[in-house]
């Protein structure tokens, strides 16, 4: 029996793979340590999907090698060279090996160096796991995609669609919530393209989802606009169930076609806006959120500003900006890269901008008063949602997964703040 640490970094489909990875352990009779400083072994789930992040991870990794150490998620997959540079006595793991979880501990506790990237054939549903909210279940949908960015390593580091069967997402579900669990999060690395390879969609597992009869709400995670026309019809029906959050995470990354061309994005940027002007007419409350990539090499002066416009129109809830940067193996990295200043500059003009229209949309909910559900903890703070997904934060103390009335008082870019009714 070992101690083993595991951490974890990026997307919820991440985090969903350390809880599956710390059930396992704890299934083949080993105990998670609750420090690094007293483990035996330590295990960290990586994300590269950033220069950014990938720098953290490779601080993150020299700081854990000094124990045996096993690297796992999308890191190892996309960049095995840079992981042995600064990890190289430690194993590693893939995003889609977690089936050789236990044999890699095994042979690392040993002292010998074990290597599985290869895809196993074990699905992800149904797997034991350790939750790292106990009042969230988050389940992977699916695991690669079916698209072909050019910026993105995230089809180096998983591959291509394999969905999981609708039965086996359900089963899991009930189980979550049998567990504890009032919210469940439904994620993928693409949720658009969900069941493409298996004859069913995404309306379909949420509608299947919806009937269960128990109380719980459910997070539809992030799906690239390239596949909404096909399913958007479908997916605003679905939307209809009182247990879907009134959110959606469509990431349009540019305001300009021309860059969206050059990204190989396989959408306009009319898709996007007709999505969002759709599910807003449908419900009178909805939130959006979109992601923006500001920098991208071939993005001009007149491309940036389409991307400003875009955003003013549209005027998004929730934008999650990034700077480009190039990632080893993307088609755009062979790219001349514009210069960093001046993405920079680029990069706090539309983060002014973002964080005024995020205040003003969030002022609009001054007065609404509702039902919230808190479901996150964060720095010592309880936190909920209400049914668009709106961040709400209360002075009382109350319980994770806790409902409770609620009248916002105030508002500011981050998040509501309210008073309890009952």
């Amino acid at each position: 029996m070992a101690k083993i640490w595991v951490e974890a970094y990026g997307c919820s489909s991440s985090f969903a793979d350390s809880e599956m990875i710390s059930g396992l352990i704890l299934n083949s009779g080993h105990m998670l340590a609750q420090s690094e400083d007293e483990s035996d072994l330590n295990m960290i789930v990586t994300c590269s999907v950033k220069d950014a992040t990938a720098n953290k991870m490779i601080h993150r990794i020299k700081t854990l090698r000094s124990k045996p150490l096993v690297v796992a998620g999308c890191l190892p997959k996309a960049e095995q060279s840079t992981v042995e540079k600064f990890g190289p006595k430690a194993s590693l793991l893939g995003p889609n090996s977690l089936g050789k979880t236990i044999d890699v501990i095994a042979s690392t506790l040993k002292g010998v160096r074990r290597i599985e990237l290869a895809d196993s054939d074990l699905t992800k549903v149904g797997l034991p796991k350790v939750r790292l909210n106990p009042a969230v279940g988050i389940i992977e949908i699916a695991s690669g995609c079916m698209s072909e960015c050019t910026f993105c390593q995230t089809r180096i580091s998983k591959g291509g669609l394999k969905s999981y069967r609708i039965g086996d997402i359900v089963r899991q579900v009930k189980n979550e919530i049998h567990e504890g669990c009032s919210e469940v999060w439904l994620t993928s690395t693409d949720n658009g393209c969900y069941g493409f390879d298996i004859g069913t969609n995404l309306p379909e597992l949420i509608r299947s989802v919806g009937e269960i009869e128990e109380d719980f709400m459910i997070r539809v995670g992030m799906m690239n606009p390239m596949y909404l026309s096909r399913i958007k019809e479908g997916l605003a029906k679905a939307f209809e169930s009182t247990k879907v959050f009134k959110f959606l995470h469509i990431p349009v990354q540019s305001g300009s076609d021309k860059v969206l061309k050059d990204m190989k994005r396989g959408h306009t940027v009319e898709v996007f806006s007709k999505a969002n002007e759709s599910f807003r007419e449908k419900f009178a409350r909805f939130t959006i959120s979109t992601d923006i990539i500001v920098g991208f090499p071939s993005e001009s002066e007149e491309d940036f500003i389409q991307t400003l416009d875009l955003i003013k129109e549209t005027r998004p809830d929730v934008i999650n900006l990034s700077r480009y940067s190039a990632r080893p193996g993307t088609k755009a990295s062979k790219m001349k890269q514009l210069d960093v200043a001046e993405v920079r500059r680029r990069s706090k003009i539309i983060f002014e901008l973002v964080k005024k229209i995020a205040h003003e949309r969030n002022k609009e909910w001054i007065g609404w008063n509702g039902e919230v559900l808190f479901d996150e903890v964060s720095k010592g703070i309880v936190k909920g949602r209400n049914f668009a997904y709106k961040p709400v934060v209360v002075d009382e103390k109350v319980r994770l997964g806790q409902r409770i009335q609620v009248e916002i008082k105030n508002a500011t870019a981050r998040g509501l703040y309210g008073v309890p009714l009952s």
